[in-house]
Order: structure tokens, then C-alpha cells, then sequence
């Protein structure tokens, strides 16, 4: 997440699942994974969606919100921090690898740094989300691939092992994941194959797909004791005007 998306028919998407979920009794916890903004590229500026009443529909409370929120010029995370927009913990602590040097020229950190920084970071958003019911984390990209491992980008990413530790934790985990030039099985697979890891015990998966616009995903990794009210919920959230514009995989 930067701050500049803040109100982009992703955060809508998001933030809508959430309250779906919430509305269904869980505790929500969410981590935005925030970065520096960057510039190089017009992302963020999916916004004509709070023009059309086809998404106001799916959740006129939440539609209303972020269109402030974005015609009032304040697109920083820390404005859809309230109860209006969503109930629930937030960390949004940014995780910012950046090292500018005596010039003012922005540079990376060392990889030795990165490692320890991001360490030190993510026992925060632990400390800060326990005992929430789901935890939603929202990097840029999604789950980390290898040739992000370990490389200035990938703070842009979500570690296997840190959404094992939220599980661990006792909350179902909701991963935003972005599509590139990959068809849907890519990612489906991609969940199958981290539900095998030893570290996440009883987990189930469930993949939704959020088609309109910018298509994306939103993973789930599911306790078992929330397993059917999770799916009760995703199903009555499909039942409603949202389901014209996600779909379960």
C-alpha cells in the first residue's frame, strides 16, 4: 500500500470485504503494508468508480466515505483510520527501505539493515494485531516471489513465514494479491501450495477475485473454527450487489 492509492476502487474492494466480515461479528486487524510513495507510474487514480452508482450500491456507507475522502484532496491511509470507514486495529507503520545519503540523493539500505529493519517492523504489526479474528495484510504485489526475496523491492511484498505468524496467532489471514499476466490458476496454486507449509496446522484456503477495473485477489487463510461462518459470510456478500463484481475461484 502507498498513500497515494488511498480511496482507489482497490481500498473500495478491501475495505468492503472487511466490513462484510465484520458485520458478521469478527475482530478485524489490518496491516496496510505501507511504503513510500512512488511516482514513476499513474497508479492510484482508479477513482471514477465514486462516479458511478453501480458502486455506490455494493455499500453506499463506504462509497460516501471514500469519496470525501478523495474529493477533499486527503489521500493518506491514516483518513480511512476511523469507525465511519472500517472497525477495526490498524498498523500502518511504514516499512520504508530507503537510505538517503549526505547529498540528499535517495539510495537503499544494505540488504544486512533491510533484514534486521523489517524483523523489528513486523513484531510491531504482531504485537499491535494479536487477537484479532482476521488479520488483512495489503502489500503492493502480493505474496513475495523469488526474484524479490531478499532484494530492495521487497518491501513491497508479503513473506510466507509473516503470514504464518499472524496464523499463529489464532487469526484467519486475508493476503491482497495483485494480478499480473498470469491466468487464475497461477495464484489458486499459489495459495494450495502455501496451505501445505507445516507452520500453518488446520488452515483451509478460500481465493476471491475482485474483476472490475484493476483485477486482484484476495487470499484467505482460514482458522478452522472460522471456517463455516467465513464461508457463510463470502457467500451472503456475493448475494448482494458486490457479487457483480467479485468472484470465488
Amino acid at each position: 500500500m502507498q498513500n497515494r492509492y488511498t480511496g482507489d476502487i482497490g481500498d473500495y474492494s478491501k475495505l468492503g470485504l472487511l466490513r462484510a466480515l465484520q458485520s458478521a461479528g469478527f475482530t478485524i486487524g489490518l496491516n496496510w503494508y505501507l511504503t513510500p510513495d512512488e511516482t514513476h507510474n499513474s497508479d492510484g487514480r482508479h477513482v471514477d468508480y465514486l462516479k458511478q452508482e453501480k458502486y455506490r450500491a455494493c455499500d453506499p456507507g463506504l462509497w460516501l466515505g471514500l469519496k470525501a475522502i478523495v474529493d477533499g484532496d486527503n489521500r493518506e491511509v491514516r483518513y480511512m483510520e476511523n469507525d465511519d470507514i472500517l472497525q477495526a486495529t490498524f498498523f500502518s507503520d511504514c516499512l520504508d527501505f530507503s537510505d538517503d545519503d549526505v547529498s540528499g540523493k535517495r539510495k537503499c539500505k544494505p540488504k544486512a539493515e533491510r533484514t534486521a529493519l523489517r524483523v523489528d517492523w513486523f513484531r510491531r504489526s504482531l504485537a499491535r494485531l494479536a487477537a484479532k479474528d482476521i488479520v488483512c495484510v495489503d502489500p503492493d504485489n502480493g505474496l513475495v516471489v523469488p526474484s524479490a526475496k531478499g532484494s530492495p523491492k521487497e518491501n513491497k511484498y508479503v513473506l510466507p513465514e509473516e503470514l504464518a505468524s499472524y496464523y499463529a496467532q489464532g487469526s484467519t489471514v486475508v493476503y491482497y494479491q495483485h494480478k499480473a499476466r498470469r491466468k487464475d490458476p497461477f495464484y489458486t496454486d499459489q495459495l494450495k501450495e502455501l496451505l501445505r507449509r507445516e507452520d500453518l496446522p488446520g488452515a483451509s484456503g478460500l481465493a476471491l477475485k475482485f474483476e472490475k477495473v484493476s483485477q486482484r485477489y484476495y487470499m484467505f487463510i482460514i482458522q478452522p473454527q472460522h471456517r463455516e461462518m467465513v464461508e457463510k459470510s463470502v457467500k451472503n456478500m456475493l448475494s448482494t450487489p458486490w457479487g457483480d463484481h467479485f468472484r470465488q475461484l
